[in-house]
């Protein structure tokens, strides 16, 4: 239980610490939907989406003004569009898309996710058909997200999926070339998926959920080195355990304020309660980083000697913590490193603390994996999806959630800035050290079988 004075605290937190409850995401199924006429299903989802989401802004606006807690986002997730779609070819997948943003905008939210499928151990008709349109539909949209996912514990890794991501990666950069290939910053490639993610790019609605629930996502990085630093002011000497149990409490606190917003924007709108997603989410914003986090426990910058033991014991007491203070915890669930979201994280890969394959070492322990990182323009499809094979495995293998989104910026080279804008936020185009050298592995293609971890029956 909070006493007093964590009560306090709280309300601290939200008035000078960017504590603030970062996405509410209105999950929709699109099943019910489903028809071998394009016309008929994209009139269909389009009414159904704007039906129940019509109040979902206006709702978490007055939620967010009644408590005092800003609501930043407000999303919507579907049924993947490579399942509810399954009979059309790619020029349908397109319409679709663009189906999806219109709806988006009409009902005025940030971004609508679950334009993608689900290909682990194979690739059906729509799944191929969904991936070929992924190029233009994010060239000719705005507020729409595509996720796939290629690998599982349970099921190993699709390579001929990787592959293929690599080659759209690739496309969707070109494609969107007039933007720094920002279509790819809306694509991310995944392992171990979960259904109810509320964060984008990879928020989808899974074919195991209600029909309309609402995921909330927290955030908190900003409140978590306030609350390790007021704790070193007091005590110099503080071990690593106790500054755990400091993250543990505060994790606690900023979870309890995303659970009582999420379920009375889910009272109010009248579906179900579904998952507080735990994720410290950063923002490009000074006071609002996971990469300042490391530098009150004692490190110079994310990314040197230590930050992986830091980042799991991060990881770990935010868990601990929100899972406690939480009934229904899901979603992705730990810290994310975002390269270009993060400032301080940004002005490691700058600096040269932070690098590729450092950045791959961590996200064995965090939340989601390579998130958000700039790559040379000339870096070879075939080196994309060795990335993600990489990233792939440490999913599959530690039977955790990983990621990938990878942007090759057309044109430009490592040392490059490259500006995303919003909360996508800007970095430094960060080096790949063995370009085009992994074509011969990657060309194999088939897939890695699922390790002994799968046999679990």
């Amino acid at each position: 239980m909070l006493n007093d004075r964590e009560v306090l605290s709280t309300l601290s937190m939200i008035k000078n610490e960017n504590l603030d409850v970062r996405t509410v995401t209105l999950g929709i199924s699109l099943l019910e939907c489903a028809s071998h006429d394009l016309p008929r299903f994209t009139d269909a989802i389009y009414k159904r989406i704007t039906t129940l989401a019509k109040d979902l802004v206006a709702v978490c606006d007055e939620v967010g003004d009644r408590y005092g807690i800003p609501v930043v986002n407000k999303r919507i997730s579907v049924s993947p569009i490579a399942v509810a779609a399954a009979p059309f070819d790619s020029r349908g997948m397109v319409e679709v898309a663009k189906t999806l943003d219109q709806a988006a905008r009409d009902v005025k939210v940030d971004f609508i996710g679950g334009f993608g499928a689900l290909v682990e151990k194979g690739m059906a008709k729509g799944d191929l058909a969904l991936i070929e349109a992924i190029p233009e539909a994010l060239d000719v949209t705005e507020r729409m997200c595509s996720s796939i996912n290629v690998a599982s514990t349970r099921a190993g890794i699709n390579m001929d999926a990787v592959g293929l991501m690599g080659r759209t990666i690739k496309a969707t950069a070109e494609r969107t070339k007039d933007r720094d290939g920002l279509g790819c910053a809306k694509l991310v490639v995944f392992a171990n998926i979960p259904e109810d993610v509320p964060f984008m790019a990879g928020a989808y609605l899974g074919v195991g959920e209600a029909g309309s629930v609402i995921n909330v996502g927290v955030s908190g990085p900003g409140v978590v080195r306030k609350a390790i630093d007021r704790a070193l002011q007091d005590n110099p000497g503080a071990h690593l355990g106790e500054l755990a149990d400091v993250i543990k409490r505060t994790a606690y606190k900023v979870t309890r304020v995303g659970e009582i917003i999420g379920r009375e924007v889910a009272r109010i709108l009248a579906v179900e309660f579904g998952i507080v997603d735990l994720s410290l989410a950063p923002t490009p914003n000074v006071g609002d980083s996971v990469g300042e986090i490391f530098q009150s426990l004692g490190l110079g910058a994310i990314g040197v000697p230590g930050s992986t033991a830091a980042l799991a014991m991060l990881n770990d007491a935010v868990k601990k913590g929100g899972a406690f203070a939480s009934s229904r915890v899901g979603g992705l669930s730990g810290a994310f490193i975002p390269v270009s979201e993060d400032l301080n994280i940004a002005a490691a890969a700058a600096g040269g603390q932070l690098c590729l394959e450092k950045l791959e070492a961590m996200t064995a322990v965090c939340s989601v994996g390579l998130d958000m990182v700039a790559l040379p323009g000339d870096t070879t499809a075939e080196t994309i999806s060795a990335i993600i094979a990489d990233e792939m495995a440490i999913g599959m293998i530690n039977k955790k959630t990983t990621a990938a989104r990878l942007i090759p910026v057309p044109g430009k080279k490592a040392g490059d800035k490259v500006h995303f804008g919003g909360l996508l936020g800007e970095a430094e185009i960060m080096p790949v050290r063995s370009n085009a050298v992994s074509g011969g592995f990657v060309g194999r293609g088939g897939s890695i079988p699922a390790p002994l971890q799968a046999l679990i029956n």
